[in-house]
């Protein structure tokens, strides 16, 4: 097995009263955008995302949204304040390895999920800006992600449809799904807004119909991070 592509986030250990999070040694590889460095981030994302709440999932979004086009944002995001200050942080590793003509994520899992995953999302703010904007399609890519750590997330982020990273949806087809006008460009806080209250509308606790509440909420989801997503 060799190292391919390896990041290491310090973050806050579980005892202690505030919440940070920093980058350690980084090795990115992106000279063939999005490169091992942008797969293990994804992978990273792909992974660890899956245990956040819903809260947190919308707030993710928002960040990754913040952090793609550039925008200056307060801190902390997500409870945990990002800093470059390690002293006294405890420390995660993952590394993308290369296993014959295989790759593999060796994924650390001694600390929380929150604090990897915006490691990873920080991290990729901070690559070459040519390989920012692959690298952060992928990670949206990889928030669609329900299965495991295993040979099929690899295929699933380094396959053919790579080069497409999001569905054939436009953003017409979001705005129209969230109820917006068309040509109307919504701010991050109304598009979380619009997506929590017909969320709750399909729900089947209030009134929504039972076989339809996956699909719905799965188009709502889409729509949500197209939305975000746009430039």
């Amino acid at each position: 097995m060799v190292a391919v592509a390896e990041i290491e986030i310090r973050h806050s250990r579980s005892v202690a009263p505030t919440r940070r999070v920093a980058l350690g040694d980084l090795w990115l590889p992106t000279a063939t955008p999005p490169g091992a460095g942008g797969l293990l981030l994804a992978g990273v994302v792909a992974v660890k995302s899956q245990s956040l709440d819903a809260e947190e999932r919308d707030d993710l979004d928002v960040l990754i949204s913040l952090l793609e086009t550039g925008r200056t944002f307060s801190q902390p995001r997500l409870r945990h304040r990002f800093q470059t200050d390690v002293v006294g942080l405890d420390r995660s590793r993952h590394r993308l390895l290369s296993v014959g003509q295989a790759l593999a994520l060796e994924l650390d899992d001694h600390a929380h999920d929150l604090p990897q995953v915006l490691g990873a999302v920080y991290a990729a703010s901070q690559l070459p800006p040519r390989a920012r904007a692959p690298v952060f399609r992928l990670v949206w890519r990889a928030l669609r992600w329900e299965g495991g750590n295993d040979a099929s997330l690899i295929a699933y982020l380094s396959g053919d449809s790579v080069g497409l990273l999001r569905r054939h949806k436009t953003a017409a087809w979001a705005l129209a799904v969230l109820g917006f006008e068309p040509h109307h460009a919504p701010a991050p806080p109304e598009v979380l807004g619009r997506f929590r209250t017909m969320v709750r509308r399909v729900h089947p606790d209030h009134g929504g119909a039972i076989d339809d509440a996956g699909q719905r909420v799965s188009d709502l989801t889409e729509a949500k991070r197209i939305l975000l997503a746009a430039p």
